[in-house]
C-alpha cells in the first residue's frame, strides 16, 4: 500500500514531491483487508522558477520540507477501496529571516472503484474511477510561501486511471482534475495583477497527469519509473523579486522511481522507497526528494473466519 493524497496541491516553491500513491496505481486491496503504515519524506531546493525565469535566491538559501505521513487503505469490496492520509510537515530555510513552519496539513480521502477488469491471452486491462476530497486539519498560515506547510484550500478531485499489464510488466496512465475552494488570508488587501480589497483569495483549479511503467511481481516486488505533470488552470506568475502567493500559477514536471518489497520473513510487512526530481516548472522549486515508508496488511477476513470457526467448535463441544 502506498500513501493517499498527502499533498492535495503541489505547494508553491516547496519540494515537488513525486509519490507512488495507491490512489493513482493499478492495484487494489482485497475485500476486508486493511493496510496501515507511515512514511518519512524529505525534499529540498535552492533554485526555482520565478514565472519561466530560472534563478536562485540568496535570501532563502536552501529550502527544505520534511514530512511524516500516516495513511491507510481498506478493501470495502473486491472492486471498491477507500484510501485516507494525514501528513505532519515542517519547513526550514538556511538563510534569511523567515522562520520555518510545522504542523498537521490536510486530511484527505479517496474512494477507488475498479470499473473494468478485462483479461485476454496477451494481457489484462483494468480501469479505475476515483473521487477524492481534502480539508485542512489545523489553522496553519497559507500566506507564508515558500515556508507555509499548505494552502488551506478544501479540494474535490476526480481521477480516471487505466492499467495494462502483460505478465509481470505494466503501464499505468491517470488523469486528475482538482477543484479548490477560496481561502481566507490574514490581511484585508493584496495585489496580484491588480489590487484586491478583500481577504478572500480565489484559488485556481488544477489538472495533473501521471505515467508509470515497471515490473510488478504481485507478491514480493514492485519497481517502476514515474513521470508526473501538474498544471494550475489559472493564476499568475511571481513578480520579480517578490514573495510567492497562494494563487500563483504552479506548473511542474517530475520524474522519479518507486520500489516496493514485501518481506518473506514477516507476513504482510512491506517497505517502500521513492525518489524524484523536478525537471521543469513554473513558480515552483527545482527540488529533489526521497521518501521511505513501512506498511503492514491486516487480514480481517481471515480473522473473521477463524473467529467463526472457533465459535462453531465451542458450540459443537458444548452440545
Amino acid at each position: 500500500m502506498r500513501r493517499g493524497l498527502l499533498y492535495p496541491a503541489l505547494l508553491l516553491l516547496m519540494p515537488a514531491v513525486l509519490r507512488a500513491q495507491t490512489d493513482a496505481d493499478g492495484v487494489m486491496m482485497s475485500k476486508y483487508n486493511a493496510c496501515v503504515g507511515a512514511s518519512y519524506g524529505f525534499g529540498s531546493w535552492n533554485e526555482y522558477w520565478e514565472g519561466t525565469y530560472h534563478r536562485n535566491n540568496q535570501n532563502l538559501g536552501t529550502v527544505s520540507t520534511q514530512m511524516v505521513g500516516i495513511m491507510g487503505i481498506y478493501g470495502i469490496s473486491r472492486k471498491v477501496n477507500v484510501v485516507v492520509g494525514a501528513p505532519y510537515i515542517w519547513t526550514h530555510s538556511t538563510a534569511g529571516t523567515l522562520h520555518g513552519q510545522r504542523g498537521f496539513q490536510d486530511l484527505s480521502a479517496w474512494l477507488k472503484w475498479r470499473v473494468l477488469e478485462q483479461n485476454t491471452d496477451v494481457g489484462a486491462l483494468s480501469v479505475f474511477a476515483l473521487g477524492g476530497a481534502s480539508v485542512p486539519m489545523t489553522n496553519y498560515i497559507a500566506d507564508y510561501l515558500p515556508l507555509s506547510i499548505g494552502l488551506q484550500s478544501r479540494t474535490l478531485s476526480a481521477r480516471l486511471t487505466a492499467d495494462y499489464r502483460q505478465r509481470h510488466f505494466f503501464v499505468t496512465l491517470s488523469g486528475t482534475y482538482t477543484w479548490r475552494s477560496n481561502i481566507t488570508i490574514d490581511r484585508n488587501s493584496y495585489y496580484t495583477t491588480s489590487l484586491h480589497l478583500t481577504d478572500q483569495v480565489d484559488m485556481p483549479n488544477m489538472a495533473s497527469e501521471m505515467f508509470r511503467v515497471g515490473y510488478r511481481d504481485g507478491d514480493w516486488w514492485v519497481a517502476e519509473a514515474v513521470v508526473s505533470n501538474m498544471n494550475t488552470l489559472g493564476g499568475f506568475d511571481i513578480r520579480k523579486n517578490d514573495m510567492p502567493f497562494p494563487s500563483n500559477k504552479m506548473n511542474a514536471t517530475m520524474v522519479g522511481a518507486h520500489v516496493k518489497h514485501t518481506l518473506r520473513s514477516v507476513d504482510g510487512l512491506s517497505v517502500d522507497l521513492d525518489g524524484g526530481y523536478t525537471v521543469a516548472g513554473r513558480n515552483v522549486g527545482q527540488s529533489v526528494m526521497f521518501d521511505a515508508g513501512i506498511f503492514y496488511v491486516l487480514h480481517f477476513s481471515k480473522k473473521a473466519m477463524k473467529h467463526s470457526s472457533d465459535q462453531h467448535s465451542t458450540s459443537t463441544s458444548t452440545n
